[in-house]
């Protein structure tokens, strides 16, 4: 009897312990980032269930109940702060970073509450124009592809209303101004199918079930940050569980077969986390052309633990995408590709870095890292000249080889000096190495009176080139209400040897317990997109590269915001902003071209040579958020950006640029159904509705396209016609369910994007063929499914 009461007693225990989860992590002071021992962390609802940070600042609580559940973190001095609906599970711990901020005034009995934390930037440096997100909204939001840059569209300053990349248009900037960091370090452009100088592509190498909370800046970003005029990616990577082993397997349309490992390392309190992924889009049919992409991609975070020497970790990422255009195969409607030719690419992407965290007295740090990183591209294109005849012939009509490499080193010193008062400094050193290498016909002679184009070497370059940037910032707390932050950011480009310093600053005032009104301003510059700087031209019979000396471009941002806490969970914000550009690159003739207008595609423009750096532009516009964060079940983002994107070309007439949409809307709102006897399971329903105006295009020259054989655009006329406003509707149905037994947990998805199958224009074009301008559509309804299993 005995030994059945024991059995019985034991299963009893398996369930409690597989209906439950856990929450553990690690508390810090946000201004020190130092580790905050004897914090009391508590579930909401239970106060019996809580838990002290220990002399590293860890923290486990267990027993939790599944679903979405809060906890709040107290400490004597310190403002209390909660983390909210965090998504308790059988199948994963929820690991946690939770910062505390020091009360302004030292009064203990006095209990101060901050903000939630989804408020509030990681970068304590960021006041305006920065959103914080999670990892966990990447992939609850429909239409999203579990692609982070997908899931920035529905802030508000952001469009990619283009369906077959992920681009990010910030506040009317092209996408070249776009700068990526992970774990602190510069990186190319994190996407499968890149190309030298984009920053978005088709599909997202970042793997979301990585990533830490992370912030987005659209404008006036903080001094650390340099060689971007339209926003900034600051990415991190979340560490492993330092002490138990996980696993998850998933499948996802888009994303693809997943295997993710992590768990204790070494007997320090180190973690090692890693995943890989495997791509089958193209099996699915959703890729959205004929030809069949592939695409892999592993990523990894490493934490060595803590040592005498400090800590240590090692992070990366690395992927390779190739795909094939065979024009037997290709439909003629299809946007990337044309019957009358074979296009064959590939593309690859890598960063690694070694960090190093050292701790300098009570409240200093220094923070170190070696890195590098890598991407290239090559195409290869062959054209049938007298397509469909007796005299059909092969030629190569373009060959591009292209390659990149970064050696990085950065070094951030943080010190808080008093609970007032806290100072940043450091230096970031790049050395690139690029190697360029573009053959063509496209625009060329017939020199050699074959009948044909010749097939002309525009882009030959191998050398190396540095960017240096030291800054220096402080953040004020002037009075319990006002803060301000100031810094300045410093830029050399070893290639015109240009050196220009950048003032930045921010300013908030909170009005009282819910509004708060803030400012800012910066000076920012980047240089001209490489694959301008180091095209080639012929002078006198010699080919040189006439935009090398190119002047970095210079962008000023102004922000005036306000924010207001609408009641409990739901937040609003406005933001007004103007940005003026000046020393863009356009012709040394009277012309309509800029390069304000480049970095929305595949390529950049090749005929552009002898540039000077003349070129205006400015952005501006209003933008309205509505957001209801997680809670009770359900959640509700309502952004509006109202905006106008101008530039003017060497000729001095102001015309749009190719991102002025105008306006952006979106709507998104999900609720989850506790389902199952034991409500322990969870059904849920997201959806996404999104417009926005058209982009501005530049009109075919249809009489010289066909005397020419390519497309000639009205030049005269540049981005004078608007595309049709863009419209989709995206809903999302999901199942999770908690393992009675075991900790495991499943989770199914389907996403059906573009439901009511509207279009939306792509391009219009000249067809070469038909001697007509054809319209191109992107994807109509397309179905996005997924599954993720956790052991």
């Amino acid at each position: 009897m005995k030994k059945i009461i024991g059995i019985v007693l034991c299963l009893l225990g398996i369930t409690s312990y597989a209906q439950t989860g856990v929450v553990k992590g690690k508390i810090i002071d946000k201004q020190s980032e130092k580790a905050i021992s004897g914090a009391i962390i508590m579930l909401t609802g239970n106060d019996e269930n809580q838990t002290t940070s220990d002399e590293e600042g860890n923290f486990t609580l267990s027993q939790i109940p599944v679903g979405r559940q809060s906890i709040s973190i107290t400490f004597a001095g310190y403002e209390s702060t909660s983390v909210s609906d965090l998504d308790v599970t059988t199948g994963k711990d929820n690991l946690l970073t939770i910062s505390m901020t020091e009360q302004f005034n030292s009064l203990d009995e006095i209990v101060i509450t901050s903000a939630p934390n989804k408020t509030k930037a990681v970068n304590k440096m960021a006041v305006v124009s920065t959103k914080q997100f999670s990892p966990e909204e990447v992939t609850r939001f429909s239409g999203g592809r579990s692609d982070v840059a997908r899931l920035v569209s529905n802030f508000a300053g952001v469009a990619t209303s283009d369906d077959s990349r992920n681009d990010i248009v910030v506040r009317g900037n092209s996408p070249s101004g776009m700068l990526w960091r992970i774990e602190g370090m510069p990186v190319p452009s994190p996407n499968h199918f890149s190309t030298l100088g984009t920053t978005g592509g088709p599909v997202s190498a970042l793997n979301p079930n990585l990533l830490a909370n992370s912030d987005f800046m659209t404008s006036a970003f903080p001094a650390e940050y340099g060689n971007a005029i339209a926003g900034v990616f600051d990415l991190g990577f979340r560490k492993g569980n330092p002490d138990e082993y996980e696993y998850m397997i998933s499948a996802g349309a888009y994303p693809g077969l997943e295997f993710m490992a992590e768990g204790p390392l070494g007997k320090k309190g180190g973690s090692f986390l890693a995943a890989a992924r495997y791509g089958f889009v193209g099996v699915t049919g959703l890729a959205g052309t004929e030809a069949q992409p592939n695409y892999s991609d592993i990523s990894f975070n490493i934490d060595f633990g803590k040592s005498k020497l400090g800590n240590f970790s090692l992070f990366g990422i690395y992927g390779t995408s190739d795909i094939d255009f065979l024009g037997k195969d290709i439909d003629k409607e299809d946007p990337f590709a044309a019957q009358d030719e074979d296009g064959f690419a590939k593309s690859s992407f890598g960063s690694f870095g070694l960090k190093h965290n050292l701790e300098l007295g009570i409240n200093s740090s220094l923070k170190t890292i070696i890195g590098y990183a890598d991407s290239g591209n090559t195409y290869k294109n062959d054209r049938y000249y007298d397509f469909g005849t007796p005299d059909e012939n092969k030629l190569r009509f373009q060959d591009v080889d292209n390659s990149e490499s970064r050696v990085t080193f950065s070094t951030l010193f943080n010190s808080k000096l008093s609970k007032k008062t806290t100072f940043r400094a450091g230096l970031l050193l790049e050395n690139y190495t690029l190697k360029a290498d573009v053959q063509t016909r496209d625009r060329q002679q017939d020199t050699d009176g074959d009948g044909y184009a010749d097939l002309v070497q525009i882009v030959n370059n191998n050398g190396n080139y540095n960017i240096i940037q030291p800054f220096a910032q402080g953040q004020f707390r002037l009075t319990e209400k006002l803060t301000f932050n100031a810094g300045v950011h410093g830029q050399y480009f070893s290639i015109n040897k240009e050196f220009v310093f950048e003032p930045r600053t921010a300013l908030s005032y909170a009005l009282n317990a819910t509004n708060t009104v803030n400012f800012g301003y910066g000076l920012h510059h980047q240089s001209v997109p490489v694959p301008i700087l180091f095209l080639n031209e012929f002078v006198n019979g010699n080919q040189v590269q006439s935009n090398k000396n190119l002047d970095l471009v210079q962008s000023q941002h102004y922000i005036l915001g306000y924010d207001v806490r609408l009641a409990k969970k739901w937040r609003g914000k406005v933001e007004l902003y103007y940005q003026d550009i000046s020393k863009a690159a356009v012709e040394s003739f009277p012309s309509s071209y800029s390069s304000l207008t480049e970095g929305a595609d595949f390529g950049y423009s090749i005929d552009k040579t002898s540039l000077l750096s003349k070129g205006k532009g400015h952005n501006q516009g209003i933008e309205f958020t509505v957001e209801k964060f997680f809670s009770e079940g359900y959640y509700g983002l309502f952004t509006t950006s109202l905006f106008e994107s101008k530039y003017k070309g060497s000729d001095n007439i102001e015309r749009n640029s190719p991102f002025n949409n105008g306006y952006v809307i979106n709507l998104l709102g999900g609720k989850e159904f506790k389902i199952g006897k034991e409500k322990k399971n969870v059904f849920s329903i997201d959806t996404k509705f999104t417009t926005a105006g058209g982009r501005y295009y530049t009109p075919v020259d249809l009489a010289a396209s066909n005397n020419a054989g390519y497309e000639i655009k009205d030049d005269a006329n540049a981005f004078s016609k608007q595309y049709d406003p863009y419209l989709r509707l995206d809903v999302k149905f999901g199942i999770k369910i908690n393992s009675k037994t075991k900790k495991r947990f499943h989770q199914f998805y389907i996403d059906l994007q573009n439901v009511t199958n509207h279009t939306n224009v792509f391009t219009k074009e000249y067809n070469r063929l038909t001697n007509s301008v054809n319209q191109k559509d992107q994807i109509g309804f397309s179905p996005d499914f997924g599954y993720k299993f956790q052991f």
